[in-house]
Parts: C-alpha cells; sequence; structure tokens
C-alpha cells in the first residue's frame, strides 16, 4: 500500500517523534492513504514552522505483515472518541498498538472532542455532532519496530 507523509523537510527515514502537543493517537509517524491530504498537511507544517518546503515523502507498506497488533476504526465511534480524548488528554498515554488507522481529528472535530473532554457536551453530543463531519484519515506508526516496515520511494516538493 502506498502512503503519504507530508511536511516542511523530505523524510526518507522515519522517526517516532515524541513532541510537547498531543496527538490523536498518541506519539507516532503519521500518514494517510491520501495524496492530496499529505500536500495539504505538507503547507500547513511549511506555515506552521516558517520554513523549510512544502513536501510529500511517500512509502510503500506491507498491510500483510504478521504480529502487528493493529488497530483499525471504520468510522467515527466511541471507542474511537475514547482513544483520541485520552492521547490528546494525557501525553504519556499508551494504548499498546503498534499501529492505529482512523479518522483525523482536525479544528472542526478537535473542537468537539474539547468540548466533550471540558463537558460542555456528553459524549452522545459529540458523537451525533462528529457523524456529520467529513473527515479525513490517517495511519499512525506507533513503535520503531513497525516503522522498519515502511519502504521509502520518493520524495517531491509542493508546488
Amino acid at each position: 500500500m502506498i502512503l503519504y507523509h507530508g511536511s516542511n523537510v523530505e523524510v526518507k527515514e522515519p522517526k517516532i517523534m515524541i513532541v510537547d502537543r498531543t496527538h490523536d493517537f498518541g506519539s507516532a509517524f503519521y500518514l494517510t492513504e491520501h495524496q492530496d491530504q499529505a500536500e495539504k498537511w505538507a503547507f500547513t507544517k511549511f506555515y506552521r514552522n516558517e520554513g523549510g518546503t512544502p513536501i510529500v515523502s511517500v512509502f510503500d507498506w506491507d498491510e500483510d505483515v504478521t504480529g502487528v497488533k493493529f488497530k483499525k476504526f471504520d468510522d467515527i465511534s466511541e471507542e474511537w472518541l475514547d482513544l483520541v480524548c485520552k492521547c490528546r488528554s494525557i501525553k504519556t498515554y499508551k494504548h499498546g498498538y503498534d499501529i492505529v488507522k482512523g479518522k483525523v481529528a482536525d479544528d472542526k472535530v478537535a473542537e468537539t472532542v474539547n468540548f466533550y473532554l471540558e463537558e460542555i457536551i456528553t459524549k452522545e453530543q459529540a458523537l451525533e455532532r462528529l457523524k456529520y463531519s467529513k473527515v479525513n484519515s490517517q495511519i499512525a506508526f506507533c513503535t520503531e519496530e513497525v516503522l522498519k516496515h515502511l519502504k521509502f520511494i520518493k520524495s517531491y516538493q509542493v508546488k
């Protein structure tokens, strides 16, 4: 399977980045199946970091690797919301999966997640709001071991 990673630098050797801010599925190397999504993210990283070049790095991933703890969310669900809330509110939270595939909590979705975390809305209200969101997908490689199954193909500058 071809996967894309958008950034402001070329990434030939993926690494799990431990950063100050929280992410949907915790500390991981994040990719997507959607080239246009990676290109938009490359511009986002370029503008946020005020430098570099918007670049998409392209990888091949063998989905049939055995022995991997893989969690796949086909849609936004109560289980997805619980995991995202834990990962976004507890920086040190470890869910135990090697790879997590699911929807992206972008700015609109993150707002709903934050309302739920702050107890402004209930879980049921959050899920009702989220089911109408058009949400992109992401694949988080959460352990160094699974990163070995990503093969760098090429990178290109986004124009």
